[in-house]
């Protein structure tokens, strides 16, 4: 029995034993009594110990499960892309093709490779997030360019399952509402339209803030079947309310509502809890219908969560479609975007950089050295940088480099980084040891697999100007 006393509650365990007479009437009761209260506690603590690693054990192996689930998603979606490159490749090299099937076979490389690139990206921006090193370079962003962006990469995609692609500003206030649909000019107004877009400016970095809306709109076509409905829709909403002439700036609580809506698959009621957990899938078979790492929206919650936002998810069930909401806290109050509405043309802050008009051969007469151990890296880049019309030459190490900078006397240095003997820092650091007339202050572009934000800061404070990542579009890297 137990007893709660002064200093908590004490057990004790006790044992009475009669004691009878010789006519068989009982006397009287030895009782004998002892405190257990430790072995009790102990004993407590032993099962809530045995509760808890049984929970750890399933714990456990629901992550193996999950573990073993996504390295064999991972395995699936990084092959799948190298049997139709190495394919078409082999093709290629076998046989001539006529124009027709020369065209699908590149444009099928390029493709795939564009999806690989993508998974390493996404890869890499989980690596980030888990070690808390995804940073953001934020500035004051028009958050309608952003999303246009991402709308306009998604067309194509949209266009090939029929899917009817909305994007509608209802920016509630100023009388303003824009609907934008795929039949109209690549998701821009038309030029005699005489609607005026607000600005809805977030503290963000717009190429995350791309990111985000092209995740959720890559995520609604995916899971919507063809001839379906995608809308994106972007709103202002005030929480609060106040006096306009008060001496109090902040009164409203104003934030911007991207919300992205489609007429898709929907998600299990059971699922919907862990939409935004990383390796987590709702459908991770060897028979499932739809690729993908389940990375993009855990990525998602992150970049929105940098933001200082928030994002949701709601689904009525299983075929009944999705709804996705993302808030931003805007920068400024709605009744001061009123008042700078007319302005909008002329004063947006820089969102994503526009396509430049280049001409022809904007590197003609250029001198550059490639440093790259490796072959089809060499020759790739070595033709990239002739057909922008630059004077290109390339060679394996470092040490050739060295040599070459006074002969072949370049404006440009590309070097990689992984590289035997000697890597792209050693090499950069001794040539900025050097004179300037030796070649000590050229300018020089860190072009490598190494695509981390830590190999950046490394490649900048070695002595490079610039660090690009493997892949590279030859464009990218004549700019």
């Amino acid at each position: 029995f137990d007893f709660a006393g002064s200093k908590g509650r004490i057990y004790y365990q006790t044992r009475i034993v009669p004691e009878f007479t010789q006519n068989g009437t009982i006397q009287s009761l030895l009782t004998i009594g002892r405190d257990v209260t430790n072995y009790k506690l102990a004993e407590q603590a032993l099962q809530i110990n045995e509760a808890q690693l049984r929970q750890q054990k399933e714990e456990l192996e629901q992550a193996n499960r999950i573990k073993d689930e996504f390295l064999a998603v991972l395995s699936h979606e990084l092959r799948s892309p190298l049997n139709a490159i190495l394919g078409w490749a082999k093709i290629l090299r076998s046989r001539t093709l006529d124009p027709t099937s020369l065209s699908r076979a590149l444009e099928t490389i390029e493709r795939n490779a564009k999806l690989q690139t993508q998974l390493i990206e996404d890869l890499l921006d989980v690596s980030r997030i888990i070690s808390g090193k995804l940073t953001l370079r934020p500035y004051p962003t028009n958050v309608i360019p952003a999303i246009e962006a991402a709308i306009d990469t998604m067309r194509l995609a949209a266009q090939a399952k029929s899917i009817d692609l909305q994007f509608t500003i209802l920016n509630s206030g100023l009388a303003t509402e824009d609907k934008i649909t795929s039949a109209q000019r690549e998701f821009s107004l038309p030029p005699q339209s005489t609607i005026q877009k607000p600005k809805f400016l977030v503290l963000g970095d717009p190429n995350r803030l791309q990111q985000i809306v092209w995740n959720l709109l890559s995520n609604a076509i995916k899971f919507t079947p063809q001839g379906g409905l995608v809308e994106v829709n972007l709103e202002w909403v005030d929480e609060g309310a106040g006096d306009s002439g008060s001496s109090t700036e902040n009164v409203f609580a104003s934030y911007a509502k991207i919300t992205v809506k489609d007429t898709g698959m929907g998600i299990n009621p059971e699922f919907l809890p862990y939409v935004f957990d990383s390796f987590r899938q709702a459908d991770g078979s060897t028979t499932r219908k739809h690729g993908g790492l389940g990375l993009g929206l855990a990525i998602v919650r992150h970049l929105v969560e940098l933001h200082g936002g928030t994002v949701s998810a709601h689904s009525s069930g299983e075929k009944q479609g999705a709804t996705f909401t993302v808030q931003l806290p805007l920068l400024e109050k709605k009744d001061k975007q009123k008042e700078k509405g007319k302005d909008v043309g002329k004063n947006s802050f820089p969102s994503l950089p526009a396509q430049l008009n280049t001409p022809s051969s904007p590197l003609e007469g250029v001198r550059v050295l490639v440093v790259d151990d490796d072959a089809d890296s060499r020759d790739f880049l070595i033709f990239a940088l002739e057909d922008f019309g630059a004077i290109a030459t390339a060679v394996t190490c470092a040490s050739s480099a060295l040599e070459m900078l006074t002969t072949f006397q370049p404006d440009v240095l590309i070097s990689d980084i992984g590289m035997p003997e000697q890597d792209g820092y050693s090499l950069i650091r001794q040539i900025r040891a050097l004179p300037r007339e030796q070649g000590g202050h050229i300018p020089a572009i860190a072009l490598t697999a190494y695509a981390g934000d830590k190999d950046r800061s490394l490649a900048l404070q070695a002595g490079f100007q610039r660090h690009l990542s493997k892949p590279v579009m030859p464009d990218h890297l004549a700019n």
